[in-house]
């Protein structure tokens, strides 16, 4: 990792270059990869919902303006973060996961005409050795992002999921990562992976084993990402921003894209 951290600095620093001095980002260099947490944010069919509870919205005794809410729901639904441990027992937590490891070169792999051939269809190590072939290896530090283009039925759970049961997770049919590209995205040393579906693995898996390979190998995973069809398939920066949580297995996560 510190192999790859001077270089993800230069990266960040050469995006901010773009920037005016004393500004922000310029809006059009900004992609926002996060769908919004509302009543109809998508969580696995088993996972406690998004709760949000209206404690005051309006003017106080005193007369000023006073709003506060309190939310409640599992760390692994909309769009958020997979720390490691949570399928390989030992691994990092959301909190341990070093920011180098949070931010870095997007490299988008476009799968969406197989997907919409089979909606079960598995990421391959062809589609991989296929992406480089036109855009260069997968380097170390890399964030890869799968678009499967199913980030379109967004927030539709029959359409997105397969099925809009709640508690039922036989019927759930969406693509994924299948386990030898899992096993050659390690191979390539990235630092995280990310899709537009619920889950790295695809809907039919009861074994979870791209997330068993990829979190095994201390690389956190990115669910539910939005709007992967605005960014280019290498040449983006992602910074994947997720809760803090002390001892969590993942969190929700402001994911943003900055266009080169």
């Amino acid at each position: 990792m510190r192999a790859i951290l001077k270089p993800k600095l230069v990266l960040i620093l050469a995006a901010l270059c773009g920037c005016r001095a004393g500004s922000a980002f310029p809006e059009p260099k900004l992609v926002d990869l996060t769908h919004p947490f509302n009543d109809r944010t998508i969580y696995w069919p088993t996972a406690r919902q998004f709760d949000l509870q209206r404690v005051a919205y309006g003017r106080s005794a005193a007369g000023h303006w006073y709003a506060s809410n309190d939310f409640c729901a599992s760390e692994h639904g909309g769009t958020h973060l997979d720390a490691p441990i949570h399928f390989a027992e030992g691994r990092r937590t959301t909190a341990d996961i070093p920011l180098s490891q949070l931010v870095g070169p997007a490299r988008v792999i476009d799968i969406r005409s197989k997907c919409d051939a089979n909606r079960d269809y598995l990421l391959t190590p062809d589609d991989i050795v296929e992406h480089e072939r036109h855009y260069g290896r997968i380097e170390p530090g890399d964030v890869v992002l799968i678009h499967t283009g199913f980030g379109r039925f967004y927030p539709d759970a029959k359409r997105y999921l397969g099925s809009d049961v709640r508690g039922r997770t036989d019927e759930l049919h969406f693509p994924g990562i299948g386990e030898a590209a899992a096993r050659l995205l390690v191979e390539r040393r990235v630092d995280m992976v990310g899709l537009d579906t619920a889950s790295l693995d695809h809907g039919p898996s009861r074994s979870f084993i791209a997330h068993q390979v990829l979190n095994g190998a201390d690389i956190p995973g990115l669910e539910n990402v939005a709007n992967l069809e605005r960014l280019p398939p290498r040449g983006a920066t992602i910074i994947a921003l997720p809760m803090k949580i002390e001892g969590g297995s993942g969190a929700p996560c402001r994911i943003v894209a900055v266009m080169p």
